[in-house]
Order: structure tokens, then sequence, then C-alpha cells
């Protein structure tokens, strides 16, 4: 009740001014969701394969070949993984740098790095230019994730902070649907179809590169800065000429002062026992995210359809569908997540997911194979496959999909907001490295039983939030602390703040 009344207390509401601005911001999660999409439809292409792979479309075409196994080869994978690996580096480095230059400028950054690694990307001609521009990728995406989901936590209104907060994974599902359909097309093309999927990543980059120049910093990262009179007018300008915006401004700028009361770095500061529910939470929400299996079936779904059955286009027919069903979903998350809440969409979004990724592995489990599949399922049974993977993304879209962005980017006060989401992000690229690497090897060894793997993950993660995670609906950033004060567990921690702040991980 007390967030919700400080939020009446603040001017302004959804002006035009905050919806460029924040779909300029959101914008970002087009170059993640266009990289996601396009490098699983890649990885599978003929053409591609003939051109770096050509020992994987050898053993994919052998008699003898098993089903789960046909795209089994590190190197192969090494070419979707690297770009997270990178990302988890830059991300880390974006932080520090943010704090200095900007939450504008990180995204200006990004958006140029991702440009560069599309366009080595697409010029490729053997697979060192591949793995090189990867990592480009892989630094563009570092930076903006970083910066894009705290800018759109920090600018808009408190009201609605969770629907345009979650307009970055709207972005990042478009960009991944987009993605899909420049494959599906791309795919007819004999011997050069790839380098056009590839190089089209420059269009998104492009879009990022030129709209971060029209928009202004957050209020928050220049009153970081020292710069309170841009601050300011920032704040005016996002909030509407004729708004209030005294009462606002003044708890940004107390955040920050706030902030500064000690000089410590804001990575050992959050070690601190004062801090130790942020830190359960940073480590916590990516790793369960990450764990879902969310991110090998986005990228690697063309594959997953051809292993039960598909042909080439239309492996990629059924990402193309899956992709609009998730799109779809997150759109209509944006409607509810302000009125639900984010602790209901938690839990009933993990209970679907994971009824579907269980049916999903029956479903191999009866009609594929439980230890050698040299054939192929039957349609039926294929579709009812799709059906279900369309299932699972409707309700990962609901839920996990958008509230994976908006809960960090919203409950770490300004002290270590940026090294909170710098965190994030980095497990969770770091996970999703690892994850690409293995998953068509886990894919190959654990057969029909991955999914059961996922599943178990979904069960701990849907209880994990129901037990420790406290509503944040409707709460002013800068009021935030107050929710975990009350929280039956995480209390005892928030008490002890002031006094623990100081305390560093030795």
């Amino acid at each position: 009740m007390a967030g919700e009344a400080a939020a009446r207390e603040y001017g302004g509401g959804v002006t035009a001014s905050v919806v460029v601005t924040c779909l300029m911001a959101a914008s970002c999660g087009l170059i993640f969701g266009y990289d996601v999409g396009i490098s699983g439809g890649v990885t599978q292409m003929e053409s591609f394969l003939n051109k770096f792979f050509p020992e994987v479309l050898i053993g994919k075409q052998g008699a003898k070949s098993d089903a789960y196994c046909r795209y089994d080869n590190q190197l192969l994978t090494a070419f979707t993984s690297s770009l997270y690996i990178a990302g988890m580096l830059s991300s880390l480095v974006a932080s520090r740098v943010t704090r200095q230059v900007g939450r504008q400028n990180i995204m200006l950054a990004g958006g140029a790095l991702f440009l560069a690694g599309s366009a080595l990307n697409a010029g490729a001609i053997n697979i060192a230019m591949l793995i090189i521009g990867r990592m480009l990728l892989g630094f563009g995406i570092g930076f903006t994730s970083q910066a894009a989901p705290l800018y759109l936590a920090e600018t808009a209104p408190t009201r609605w902070r969770g629907a345009f907060t979650g307009a970055y994974s709207v972005f990042l599902i478009a960009g991944t649907l987009v993605a899909n359909t420049v494959n599906y097309f791309t795919d007819r093309i004999s011997v050069w179809g790839w380098r056009v999927s590839l190089g089209l990543a420059a269009v998104p980059a492009t879009v990022i590169v030129v709209g971060a120049f029209f928009v202004p910093d957050t209020p928050s990262s220049l009153v970081l800065r020292g710069q309170t009179n841009k601050a300011r007018a920032s704040l005016q300008r996002i909030r509407g000429p004729d708004a209030d915006v005294d009462a606002e401004f003044k708890d940004i700028v107390r955040a920050v002062e706030e902030s500064r009361q000690n000089d410590e770095g804001a990575f050992r500061r959050v070690c601190g026992k004062g801090y130790r529910h942020y830190l359960v939470m940073m480590v916590a929400i990516p790793t369960f995210f990450d764990l879902t299996g969310m991110i090998v079936i986005s990228v690697f779904s063309p594959v997953l359809f051809r292993t039960v059955g598909f042909s080439s286009q239309k492996a990629i027919l059924g990402s193309i569908i899956v992709t609009l069903v998730n799109f779809c979903s997150v759109i209509a998350s944006t409607f509810v997540i302000d009125r639900a809440g984010r602790r209901v969409l938690f839990l009933v979004g993990g209970t679907v997911m994971m009824i579907s990724q269980v049916a999903v592995s029956w479903i191999m489990a009866e009609h594929l194979g439980k230890h050698h599949a040299t054939s192929m399922m039957g349609r039926g049974y294929a579709f009812g496959v799709l059906a279900l993977m369309c299932l699972y993304m409707a309700s990962f879209g609901m839920s996990w999909g958008p509230l994976k962005w908006v809960v960090p980017s919203e409950i770490y006060p300004v002290e270590i907001r940026s090294a909170g989401q710098a965190t994030t992000i980095s497990i969770a690229l770091t996970l999703s490295f690892a994850q690409t690497q293995v998953f068509i090897s886990l894919l190959c060894a654990m057969k029909y039983a991955i999914f059961l793997f996922y599943a178990g993950w979904v069960l701990v993660m849907t209880v994990f939030i129901a037990l420790l995670l406290p509503e944040t609906k409707g709460i002013p950033l800068e009021a935030m602390r107050s929710v975990w004060a009350k929280h039956w567990y995480w209390k005892r921690f928030v008490k002890d703040n002031k006094l623990d702040a100081q305390v560093n991980c030795l």
C-alpha cells in the first residue's frame, strides 16, 4: 500500500516522449532475438554445413545415424555458443563503464559492435571468421542487454514499469520471429542463402545505433554522474512538460546520495549481509531462467524438429509457429503483468511449462526411441511435439520470458543496480554458453530424458519463487527496500542493511 501511495504522488503518465524513448531502448532486444533465431536455423542448413562442417552433413546422412545424435559436433555448437561467452565478458565490463558514460552510450557501443559482427559473419570464408564475428555479436549483446533493461526501468512510469520493461522481451521475441522467417526463405537459396541470414543482422543493429543518438540518458544515470540539471530536464521531458516531477526527482537524488555514503565498489558491497537477498536473486533468477531449457529450445528448435521427423523447410516453419506463439503471449503479458503481478505469472507459467516438458519427453520416449533412434516418429506424434512446444512457449511468454528482464531491473537499489544487472546478465550468458555448447551432446546422451531434466528444474524454480520472491508490482524503485523488509525471510537481512553495507567477500 505504501508503494502504491508513493506511486500516485509522482507526476506524469504515459507520454509520447516516454513511449518513444522506451521503444528505442527496448529495440535492443531485436539484436539478441535475431541472433537466437538465426543461428539455430543456419546450423541445420545444408549449404552452411557443406561450406564449414561437411563432416556433420556426411554423418547426418549416414544410414546408421541416431536421430538424437545427428548434429552432435562440438565445433558446430561452438559457432552458436561463442557469442554467449563473449556476451558474459562484455556485460561485466559494461557494468563499470555504464556508471561513467551512462546507459545511452553503452547501448550505442553495443549496437556498433553487433553491426561489425554481422558484417564479418556474412563475409566469412572460414570457421575462424565465423567465431570472431560471433564474438563481436556477443560483445554487442552483452553491452545492450546490460543497459537496456535498466534504461527501461529507470525511465518508465512506476504504475506501468512492468509493461515497459517487458517490452524488451517483446522485441527480443520479435527479432527471433523475423530471424526464423528469414531462414525459411533463405534456406531455399543454395550455396549462399546462409550469408543473407547472417548479414541481415545488420538491420536491427543499425536501428539501435541510429536510435541511440535521439534519446536522453536516464535521470538516475545522469545524477550518478553529477549532472543534476540534465537529470531534471530529462525527467521533465519523459514525464511531460506540465508534469510535477519534484517528488520523483527528490527521491532519485536521495537514493543516489544514499548510495554514495559508502565508497567501496558495488561488487564488494553486494556481498554484505544487508544485501544478501539481492545477491541470491541476481544468481537464482538467471540460473533458473536458463535451466528452463528455453535458450536451447529457442536456438535449436529447427534441429529438434528435424530430429522428430520434419524436413528442413518444415522444421524452420515449425520454429516460426512456435516463435509466433511466444511473441503473442509476451505481448499479452504486457497487459496483465502490472495487474496480476509478478508472482502469479511466475507460478502459473512454471506449472504449465513443467507439464509440457514431461509430455514431450513421454512422446519422444514412446515414439522416437529410448536408446537409439534410426527412424522418425509418426507424423501425428511429430505434430504433437510441435503443439506441446507451442503450449510451452505460450506459458513461458506469459511468465519467465518477460519477467526475467523485469524483476532484476527493478529490485536492486541504485548503488548496486548496474552491478546487479551485470551479474544477472553475465550469469545468464555464461549458462547460455554452456547449454548451447553441450545441448546437442546432451540430447545424444540423454535422449528423451533431456526434457525431464529441464522439467525438474522448472519445479525447483517454481517452489523457489513461491517461497522467496516478494511481489514488486506498483512499487517505485526508490521504495523497493520496503518490500524486502516485510518479507517473512528476507526481513532479517534488510534490517542490518546499513550496519553491514561495508562487509565484502573475503
